[in-house]
C-alpha cells in the first residue's frame, strides 16, 4: 500500500463533520496538537498495533501520570505534564487510526470512557496525596472525594445515552442540548465563555499543578497544591449540580 499524504489522511482521520461537532475538539487540540497527532497517526498506521490497543497504552500512561502528581516538588509536576499531554495525544491518536482503518467500535468507544473516567478520578486522588504531604489523612480523603465528583459529572452525561437507549431513543442531537429556560441558557453560555467546567480535566488541572508546585517551593509548605485541591472539588461538585439541572432542562431526555 503507498503510503497516504497528510492531506489524505486527515480527510479521512480528521473529517470536519466530527471535528465541529459540539464538544468535539479541546483547546489543545485545536490549538496544533491535532498536527501532531496527524504525523503520528500516519507512522501508527505502519505498524500491526491496533485503535483499541492504542486505547490501552493510553490509559497506562495517564494512570501512570498521577503518580508523580501525587509526589511534591516540580520536577514531578513536570514529569506528570509530559505524560499527561503524551496521554492525550495518544487519546487524539486512537481515534485517528480507528477511522482510517474503518475499525470504530463500541468497544472502542467504551474503553476510551473508561480510560477518562479512570485518568481523571486516578489525578485527583494524587493531588489530595500531594496536598497532605504525602500522607493519608483528610487532603488524601479531600482527593477521593474530588475523584467521586468527578466521575459523577461524566455518569450524568453518560446516563443521558442510557437512558435513551433504554427508552428506544435516538442518540440526542446538539439542538437538544438547548435549554429551555433563555435565564438559564444565558448563565451557561457565561460559564462556557470561562471554561471553568474544564479546570478539572486531566490536561487543564496538571497544568495548574505545575503552578502549584512552584508556590509550594516559593513558601516551603503544602499551601499551593492545597488550594488548588480545594479549588478542584468546589468545581466539581458545583458541575455535578449544574450539569445535572442543565440535562433536566434541556431536551436531551425527550
Amino acid at each position: 500500500m503507498s503510503r497516504p499524504s497528510l492531506a489524505e489522511l486527515r480527510a479521512v482521520c480528521q473529517p470536519a463533520e466530527t471535528m465541529s461537532r459540539r464538544n468535539a475538539e479541546h483547546w489543545l487540540a485545536r490549538g496544533g496538537l491535532r498536527r501532531v497527532s496527524l504525523r503520528v497517526t500516519a507512522l501508527l498506521i505502519r505498524t500491526p498495533v491496533t485503535a483499541n490497543q492504542l486505547t490501552g497504552i493510553m490509559i497506562v500512561v495517564g494512570l501512570l501520570a498521577a503518580v508523580p502528581a501525587a509526589l511534591g516538588g516540580i520536577p514531578t509536576a513536570v514529569l506528570a505534564v509530559v505524560l499527561v499531554l503524551a496521554y492525550f495525544l495518544l487519546d487524539l491518536c486512537d481515534g485517528e487510526v480507528a477511522r482510517w482503518r474503518r475499525a470504530t467500535s463500541a468497544t472502542g468507544v467504551y474503553l476510551d470512557r473508561v480510560g477518562h473516567y479512570l485518568v481523571e478520578a486516578a489525578l485527583l486522588c494524587a493531588y489530595g496525596l500531594r496536598a497532605g504531604g504525602g500522607e493519608l489523612g483528610g487532603w488524601s480523603t479531600l482527593g477521593v472525594l474530588g475523584a467521586l465528583l468527578v466521575v459523577l459529572v461524566k455518569a450524568e452525561t453518560d446516563l443521558v445515552d442510557v437512558a435513551r437507549t433504554r427508552k428506544g431513543l435516538a442518540a440526542a442531537t446538539d439542538a437538544a442540548a438547548e435549554l429551555r429556560s433563555t435565564r438559564l441558557g444565558r448563565l451557561r453560555r457565561v460559564a462556557w465563555a470561562v471554561r471553568v467546567h474544564r479546570v478539572t480535566g486531566a490536561v487543564e488541572s496538571v497544568l495548574l499543578l505545575l503552578a502549584a508546585a512552584a508556590v509550594d517551593r516559593l513558601t516551603g509548605t503544602q499551601f499551593g497544591s492545597r488550594v488548588l485541591l480545594v479549588v478542584l472539588v468546589a468545581v466539581a461538585a458545583s458541575q455535578v449540580v449544574l450539569h445535572l439541572l442543565s440535562v433536566l432542562a434541556s431536551r436531551r431526555l425527550s
